[in-house]
């Protein structure tokens, strides 16, 4: 059946079979995959989208389960009502186009709010085998009316932006050591995903590597998660500068719903995705991503949503001047937190407690001039201190010479360029 009839936030399509390669030594699939398995519905947090879920999927992939019974909700998490009748929507989609009766359903800090509420109603509730409570608050019961739906609730006592705890009926996991981001990203949440799910042990919860690579995913305006229609990406290998290598290994136009892909790449190299447009207001970014380790349908290219969202008057004031560069630093499966992590721009240490304390909980740190002075050396920029998640820090980065600019977080580097951040645009560095 083909999955472009619905809007669902599967990227492409990996197959109906992963080869069991071997890369320096190691198997890269456990055994052909099987589709056998319920899918699995996940809803994202505040701020986030289907990303969030990329480790988890490659991590069942990696077990022998097929990709495309894993599906990624993305939802308005900054409002606009209707997320509930949304989210039905999205689940009728992934029944019709699997065949599958029920689903599993997942949700992380405020998509567990979305997933609890989505099951009080019957109907609903129907259309769920089982439900995954991930960083979100505990309630006084599991899921479902009457909490009839088998819930497992999953919380970390070092998760400083919802500390969770137990919901009486339900299997509760307690873990430690995991900030909030990483409670949904983790391997032991993996691991306790999967024996729920499956009623057995994964053969590992490592991402295993794959020779060639085939990646999709979405193109969406950050927080209100709006397809960004008609965005241009052009995909190319970056070298070590942080330079476009050659001509782009591919260019895309995004279509109505938001998808791209398939593209495939090598786990050999770092690469750059360009993003423009000619729509009013547009500002360009330039992605750069650590080199993907094995097929992935959950990348996700975010655009700055309108002025007229919290997120969009924010990232409306930064530079957007041809003598000054911005550089993002985002870490996609953990918050950077002082003293347990190390991030650094040029060797401009950014993991400080002003910046990356615990409380924090900092995923995404935007570093430029903030005064137009040049002598920035790190320190917080207080636009950024009201939003979750999101930091900036006053480095000054100008355009006058081409420069690289090395990002580098626990002991991992990626090489950028210092574009102009109004004819080139902002630049991202992603870590995995």
């Amino acid at each position: 059946m083909n999955r472009q009839i619905v809007n669902i936030s599967i990227g492409f399509i990996l197959g109906s079979v992963l080869s069991a390669t071997q890369v320096n030594g190691q198997q890269s699939a456990i055994r052909p995959c099987d589709d056998s398995h319920p899918p699995v519905v996940f809803v994202h947090g505040f701020l986030g989208s289907g990303d969030t879920w990329a480790p988890q999927v490659q991590r069942f992939a990696s077990n022998g389960h097929c990709a495309d019974r894993f599906f990624a909700f993305d939802w308005n998490s900054l409002g606009g009502g209707g997320a509930d009748i949304l989210l039905d929507r999205f689940i009728d989609s992934v029944l019709m186009v699997t065949g599958a009766e029920k689903v599993h359903l997942a949700g992380h800090s405020a998509g567990g709010g979305r997933g609890y509420s989505y099951l009080a109603d019957p109907a609903r509730a129907a259309k769920v085998i089982s439900y995954v409570h991930i960083g979100s608050g505990a309630n006084k019961a599991p899921a479902g009316p009457g909490g009839n739906i088998s819930t497992m609730n999953i919380y970390s006592t070092d998760d400083r932006v919802v500390p969770g705890g137990d919901i009486p009926g339900a299997l509760n996991v307690k873990l430690t050591g995991l900030d909030h981001y990483q409670v949904a990203t983790s391997a032991e949440t993996f691991a306790h995903m999967y024996r729920f799910f499956n009623n057995s042990d994964p053969l590992t919860t490592d991402i295993l590597p794959l020779k060639s690579i085939t990646i999709g995913g979405r193109c969406l305006s950050l927080g209100t998660n709006q397809p960004a229609e008609g965005t241009i990406i052009d995909i190319f290998r970056a070298d070590d500068r942080g330079n476009p290598s050659g001509q782009p290994v591919a260019t895309l136009k995004v279509p109505a719903n938001g998808n791209w892909g398939p593209v495939e790449v090598s786990p050999d190299h770092h690469y750059l995705f360009r993003l423009s447009s000619e729509r009013p207001g547009f500002r360009g970014i330039n992605y750069y991503f650590e080199p993907f380790e094995r097929d992935n349908p959950l990348v996700y290219l975010r655009t700055f949503p309108s002025g007229m969202s919290p997120v969009g008057l924010l990232l409306a004031a930064l530079p957007n001047n041809d003598d000054l560069s911005v550089i993002s630093i985002f870490s996609s499966s953990q918050a950077v937190i002082n003293g347990r992590d190390d991030l650094s721009l040029n060797g401009i240490r950014l993991s400080t407690p002003a910046l990356a304390g615990a409380q924090s909980t900092m995923i995404s740190l935007f570093c430029y001039d903030d005064r137009n002075d040049g002598q920035g050396t790190g320190e917080p920029i207080a636009l950024f201190l009201s939003m979750p998640f999101l930091r900036g820090a006053d480095v000054p980065i100008g355009t006058i010479a081409e420069e690289t600019w090395v990002a580098e977080f626990n002991g991992r580097t990626i090489p950028v360029r210092n574009w102009s951040s109004k004819t080139d645009g902002v630049t991202i560095a992603v870590f995995w």
